[in-house]
């Protein structure tokens, strides 16, 4: 039986961040329905712009992001009605480099319950009061350089807004006082070369909170009042988008970088100066296409991954990120927490390194962890252990998934890119309750709270609940 020291620190059952409190994808509603669809226990549906922003909710107001014709949104709705209540554009001040299918409008707000705070690639920080009144604005002045484009979610902690700045170039972290807009501190964090995932926090036994990222390589525990690495666990993949799940001091990520990584199929590359006495055919410092030491990587799409400057060549930074992307490790693994300085030796419990998810989240639901893979493979573990204890495919869930899974009422709710909701019982020998076709695109994740579901189509915003 697998039961943690458990801290509540997240009391409300309020949806206020992406997946919800603290980011664990769990609700304590009850009475919520198993069958659901366009025509079906709908509550009301309201047509929208496209985004990929999951909605977050206030007690009577509902927040999202959009884009649509060039232009970037963000919209307020009444969350009892569904009545679109202001759509305010923001400036999209830059272009934004992104690889389908992100979207411009990726990131998920955050609200204290009064204010919403959104961030935007192509412009930066803003926020509004319920009723869509500007507070304040923190535009980006340099362009962001990821491959796949932003997909990380701001975050409150106390009085501040959170926001991991992840990029191919220089990585910060940075915390913007939520009432005023102003920076309160920005650190640099070296080594992170790419990142889309949204922090959690963690209490550990002195009651001080830390933020927790899952970085390119490594997990990373951050002082939230100014920014100082406290610890850290390396191990994880070269591109971490999933948000952690918590439960006490015990964490599960899971994160999949290239096909390579899984172990024993890595490619390993010698040091940089290695690789230019015995390959640099030009003698021009750098490492070219045709100069890469592996002949697997002598391949233009890995070969453009590493080239974040788009140079021709790969500098002593872009080779070693390279290398490090190459020799990294694909999987699930669950992590012991807290700590000092470098944890790698010691806080690492249990591993699985079979194929993972590239998008969706873990859920630690009911002393079982559910996994969804792409072709709708359903996966629970035994958290206390890593064993796995059913797989199978979900019935007419054969696409990839993007959403992650969330869990209320003794139920675990999935949601594939083609809109097929698989509705699951929550226990680690699960069985399907219902599968539910909503008939458009989905890429966000639900939002649960007061016996209602809300699901963002890509033309729809739902809210579904049991009929009386």
């Amino acid at each position: 039986m697998f039961c943690p020291r458990v801290i509540n620190i997240f009391a409300s059952d309020d949806w206020a961040r992406f997946r919800g409190p603290n980011g664990n994808g769990i609700s304590s509603s009850t009475n919520l329905p198993v069958e659901f669809g366009p025509d079906k226990n709908v509550v009301w549906k309201t047509s929208l712009p496209p985004g990929h922003s999951s909605p977050v909710l206030t007690r009577s107001r509902i927040f999202l992001t959009a884009f649509e014709n060039e232009k970037l949104y963000v919209i307020g709705l009444d969350r009892k009605t569904g009545k679109l209540l202001w759509k305010n554009e923001v400036p999209r001040t830059q272009k934004d480099i992104l690889l389908k299918p992100n979207n411009p409008a990726s990131p998920s707000p955050v609200t204290d319950g009064n204010n919403v705070f959104a961030f935007f690639q192509g412009f930066g920080l803003i926020s509004y009061t319920s009723e869509g009144k500007e507070r304040w604005r923190m535009p980006v002045n340099e362009p962001l350089q990821i491959l796949f484009g932003f997909g990380a979610s701001p975050m409150l902690v106390d009085d501040l807004v959170i926001l991991p700045w992840d990029q191919d170039t220089t990585s910060y972290l940075l915390a913007v006082d939520k009432n005023s807009g102003k920076l309160k501190w920005k650190v640099e964090r070296p080594g992170v070369i790419s990142g889309y995932s949204t922090p959690a926090i963690y209490q550990g036994a002195n009651g001080k909170k830390q933020l927790l990222i899952a970085e390119s390589f490594q997990l990373s525990s951050y002082d939230p009042t100014n920014g100082e690495r406290l610890w850290f666990v390396q191990g994880l993949a070269c591109e971490m988008k999933s948000v952690p799940s918590l439960v006490g001091d015990q964490l599960f990520i899971n994160g999949w970088g290239m096909p390579e990584n899984q172990p024993g199929k890595q490619v390993y590359l010698p040091a940089f100066e290695e690789a230019l006495s015995k390959n640099d055919a030009d003698k021009d410092g750098g490492i070219s296409l045709n100069e890469m030491p592996s002949e697997k990587l002598k391949n233009e799409t890995y070969f453009g991954f590493f080239d974040t400057d788009k140079s021709g060549k790969l500098n002593q930074k872009e080779y070693n990120n390279a290398r490090a992307m190459m020799s990294a490790e694909n999987g699930l693994l669950s992590i012991t927490l807290g700590g000092k300085g470098d944890m790698s030796a010691s806080a690492i419990k249990w591993k699985y390194q079979k194929p993972v998810p590239q998008v969706p989240s873990t859920l630690l639901y009911q002393g079982a962890l559910f996994m969804v893979n792409d072709s709708g493979i359903l996966i629970s573990f035994d958290p206390a252990t890593g064993n796995v204890i059913k797989q199978g495919r979900l019935k007419g869930a054969i696409d990839k998934y993007f959403a992650s899974p969330v869990g209320a009422d003794g139920k675990v709710y999935l949601i594939s890119q083609d809109g097929t909701v698989s509705v699951v019982k929550a226990s680690g020998d699960w069985e399907v309750l219902a599968v539910n076709s909503l008939g458009d695109e989905v890429f966000a994740t639900p939002a649960i709270s007061d016996g209602m579901i809300y699901v963002r189509t890509q033309s729809t915003l739902y809210c579904f609940a049991k009929s009386n």
